[in-house]
């Protein structure tokens, strides 16, 4: 099933005196990376936790935020740094009075300084965060891939239109084709008349040797037969279960080759138009399947 590389997943639990709650939010990219912003007191989870996502995810950059709140002290100690807070308050009174300031540091702004004051939980609260954080990241990533598959299933439903207009118009080249050729010995008999007046008979051998290799020039046989090709295996592939962003946009560049070789070689103003149309609806399909997983 085609997945979209954008889309946004969440999870949230509480569980072990605390509340988690992820979300991952995902936008296009070359590569898959992941980005876990999260309180550093709780980065010994960080690896795992990438390790989940991508387990889920091939493509696309994600943006995983974690927020812990603890709803239960039980286990918990505070620890005071003493000696920091001195050095702390020490060194404001010595500003203040080089200042020529009265004002000083109260209890209040001291244990608000960082690191004074430090609330720590029992290791084995840790250990079952640590397996809470990994589940629920595994919970949002699964929630993102479903709506990344929602998302999916509308793009490939709008590329299947896309290529069934290209069809159509490949289905009006090939009619239009083979009256080229037609016309070519038409415009190339007359030019000879215009050109001899009438002076020498024209053989029929050699204008139909001429007419012959000025059609095998303008030839699209296989540059339509070759689309065809590309249209089926483009759309089987919207069908795959496994990553194929960038073989649909390989395919596409392929396409775009064949018509554009079809308008150069072609040399007919209506079959002209028709490239232009092809071209059209060949870039935006490119530009839907740039958000292809």
């Amino acid at each position: 099933m085609l997945r979209s590389m954008t889309g946004y997943g969440r999870a949230e639990k509480i569980d072990c005196g605390y509340r988690v709650l992820i979300e991952i939010k995902a936008v296009n990219h070359r590569y898959a990376e992941v980005v876990v912003r999260m309180p550093r007191d709780y980065l010994f989870a960080e690896d795992k936790i990438k390790k989940v996502i991508l387990e889920r995810v091939s493509r696309g950059r994600l943006d995983c935020y974690i927020t812990i709140d603890r709803v239960e002290r039980s286990g918990s100690a505070v620890i005071l740094d003493e000696e920091l807070a001195a050095q702390i308050k020490s060194a404001a009174d010595s500003l203040a009075e080089r200042l020529g300031m009265s004002e000083r540091l109260s209890l209040s702004d001291l244990i608000s300084q960082p690191d004074v004051v430090k609330v720590t939980q029992a290791q084995e609260d840790a250990e079952l965060l640590g397996s809470m954080l990994v589940q629920l990241a595994a919970d949002a990533a699964d929630d993102l891939v479903i709506m990344r598959q929602s998302e999916g299933s509308r793009l490939a439903q709008d590329v299947r239109g896309r290529i069934d207009k290209l069809r159509a118009i490949k289905e009006a080249v090939s009619t239009r084709a083979p009256l080229v050729v037609s016309e070519i010995r038409e415009r190339l008999e007359k030019r000879l008349k215009e050109l001899l007046a009438g002076a020498v008979l024209i053989e029929e051998a050699r204008l139909l040797t001429e007419v012959a290799l000025l059609a095998d020039r303008a030839s699209i046989v296989e540059e339509l037969v070759r689309l065809d090709s590309h249209f089926e295996q483009f759309e089987d592939m919207l069908g795959a279960s496994e990553p194929i962003g960038r073989k649909l946009d390989f395919f596409v560049q392929e396409m775009n080759r064949e018509v554009n070789t079809i308008g150069s070689k072609a040399n007919d103003l209506q079959i002209a138009q028709h490239v232009v149309e092809m071209k059209a609806l060949l870039e935006q399909i490119r530009e839907q399947i740039q958000n292809v997983e």
